[in-house]
């Protein structure tokens, strides 16, 4: 079992560059947006953590056992959600009650986190391998720090912490992930019952429109060429095809397009992902199907269908562990929910 915590990516981006497809306004870029601490109205870091001291008085925000979660802790938790909550808002209003929201949500989490340790450290055969810790804090030291350990040694002093508390903040960390991931493991399990009636009774939720495994190869027009000439190509093209060579290899020789390492794979599009020249082409293909060549004032095209799906409610077996999936989660979720009640309950925690 691995306790290693894992980063999920905060920005998921694709783009095409070729010709075949529909163009959609490109989005600015996070680069091009107003730097978020000098946007109108909104409050800075240091104004949030000043808000959050007369809130929180004293300084301290709640008391879990024995810890004292303090304003400090809070804003470190949320100190790297600040700026996405800034750009989001659309008036200091709303950046104000969504802060609001995410402090409180910060400080159940942080409550929560003290009752998880506790709950494990209550079963004294329970333990987490000291190489365990070393090995994550190796990783921290590499990742965060280049290696540097007076890099690592002057982020401690600044938080004022020793190496002590870091080793038992990191073990913590790994206490926290192996609990929750306990938690999902006992609810992980979906009767092929339970599937079917979920599918019975959302079959609207499983429509899907027409689509295609597109595989492209595009011939462009060099200057001077005529349609005869990239006819004459084409044909070349389509007759070794024929012959019985794959298109994706055929695609690595000759395509010009961005995905000719790719074997021209564009993967599924569905017909609004396609300029007018070609929905109509590619949508008469079945699959193992290859075009005509398509002459255009850029080159010619010849497409080929992988694969295709037809407009419809999808069978329960193309959906099934989509739907597994998805009552995995909702069990977790509410599992996961009675769980922390639980402990909430047993503990100790109060709330200034």
């Amino acid at each position: 079992m691995t306790f290693r915590r894992s980063l999920l990516p905060a920005l998921l981006a694709a783009a095409s560059g070729g010709w075949v497809f529909a163009q959609t306004p490109t989005q600015p870029s996070a680069a091009a947006q107003p730097p978020a601490g000098v946007q109108p109205g909104i409050p800075s870091n240091s104004a949030v953590a000043e808000s959050m001291s007369l809130r929180f008085a004293n300084g301290i925000v709640a008391v879990a056992e024995e810890k004292i979660i303090t304003v400090a802790d809070i804003m470190q938790y949320i100190g790297p959600l600040l700026p996405q909550l800034r750009q989001e808002a659309k008036s200091e209003k709303e950046f104000q009650e969504r802060l609001e929201q995410l402090q409180d949500s910060a400080i159940q989490d942080l409550v929560d986190r003290v009752l998880i340790v506790k709950e494990f450290r209550k079963d004294e055969k329970r333990q987490i391998p000291i190489s365990y810790v070393d090995q994550e804090i190796a990783n921290e030291l590499a990742e965060r720090f280049e290696g540097d350990r007076s890099k690592f040694l002057a982020y401690l002093r600044a938080k004022g912490q020793t190496v002590r508390d870091y080793r038992k903040e990191i073990e913590e960390n790994i206490i926290f992930s192996y609990m929750q991931g306990q938690q999902r493991k006992s609810a992980s399990v979906v009767s092929p019952v339970r599937i079917e009636t979920f599918y019975t009774e959302n079959k609207d939720r499983f429509y899907q429109e027409d689509a295609v495994h597109l595989r492209l190869i595009q011939l462009s027009r060099n200057d001077g060429e005529t349609d005869e000439t990239l006819t004459t190509q084409s044909n070349q093209v389509l007759a070794r095809f024929k012959a019985g060579e794959k298109f994706e290899d055929l695609a690595k020789e000759f395509s010009k397009d961005m995905r000719r390492s790719k074997g021209g794979d564009w993967g599924w599009q569905k017909r609004s992902d396609f300029r007018k020249e070609f929905s109509d082409v590619a949508f008469d293909l079945k699959a193992g199907d290859i075009s005509k060549p398509i002459l255009l004032p850029e080159g010619a095209f010849i497409l080929f269908a992988e694969e295709r799906k037809y407009s419809g409610i999808q069978p329960i077996d193309e959906v099934r562990d989509q739907i597994e999936r998805m009552l995995i989660q909702q069990m977790q979720r509410g599992t996961q929910e009675k769980w922390l009640e639980r402990l909430r309950r047993n503990g100790y925690v109060k709330h200034y």
